[in-house]
């Protein structure tokens, strides 16, 4: 890659794919490669202008015709936690969350193979092997963290260390909240909803750290697999004309966000 292409972002458009959220449809993506000395404050650029990172890579859907894939984002310090995740929390409460270098582990490959074959096993990455999951966490240019949940053992309050790892996030912290790339769970533990539990610790994570916004990526009206994202509100959604505000009550504000 030249030395212009790090410095210009380059943009380039895929063929069209079959859509994997809405049966009959295709989708097209826009993207660019985040590397080099500016590829932390391009990859805040593109994420506040509705793009996703996936390795070194920046993508947004630029499907003909179809605008069903809505960038959402969760207002940290505004969200409330309702009595159902109030619920989800304390069926977590011997889950501990420890933050930790993008660095892959057999262990994190062993729970990420069993949910992709219980999950998404005719999906685009059911064929991932482990040096393809070590890629994915790995190849970043941005600043990035894996945080690992494990349940908290007789002697954690003690040792400090806790046991059998049940899900892995992969995030990225931007200079306005923290971007769940990707995670996933051990599927066995599904009764937890550890799922909703993550974004849950996600939203507390941003507080602490001062961030006003969780980004969950892409929201799809009547797609079992992200309409889910809908139910963590007050939330932003992206418009063409700007972040649109989502209220507790889910209401749509029509003034745009900053």
């Amino acid at each position: 890659m030249t030395q212009h292409s790090r410095d210009t972002p380059q943009f380039y458009l895929t063929a069209p794919s079959p859509c994997p959220y809405l049966p009959g449809r295709h989708e097209r993506k826009v993207f660019t490669h985040l590397v080099g000395d500016k590829a932390g404050d391009l990859n805040d650029l593109l994420t506040h202008g509705g793009f996703r990172r996936s390795q070194s890579i920046a993508y947004r859907p630029a499907c003909d015709q179809c605008r069903a894939c809505v960038s959402v984002r969760v207002i940290a310090n505004e969200f409330r936690i309702s009595r159902n995740f109030r619920k989800i929390m304390a069926r977590n409460a011997d889950i501990v969350g420890e933050q930790r270098s993008a660095v892959p582990t057999s262990e994190q490959y062993s729970v990420f193979r069993a949910y992709l074959d219980a999950r998404h096993r005719h999906g685009g990455m059911a064929d991932m092997t482990v040096l393809d999951y070590a890629m994915m966490v790995e190849d970043s240019h941005v600043e990035t963290r894996v945080i690992e949940y494990r349940k908290r053992g007789v002697d954690t309050g003690i040792t400090g260390r806790a046991e059998e790892l049940v899900a892995v996030a992969l995030t990225d912290v931007l200079s306005d909240g923290l971007s769940m790339v990707y995670s996933f769970f051990e599927p066995s533990e599904e009764s937890r909803s550890l799922g909703t539990y993550m974004i849950l610790d996600h939203i507390i994570r941003a507080r602490r750290l001062g961030l006003p916004y969780v980004y969950l990526g892409y929201w799809i009206e009547g797609s079992k697999k992200m309409d889910y994202k809908g139910r963590f509100l007050p939330q932003q959604r992206l418009a063409p004309s700007g972040w649109l505000r989502i209220d507790a009550s889910g209401e749509v504000l029509s003034e745009p966000q900053d």
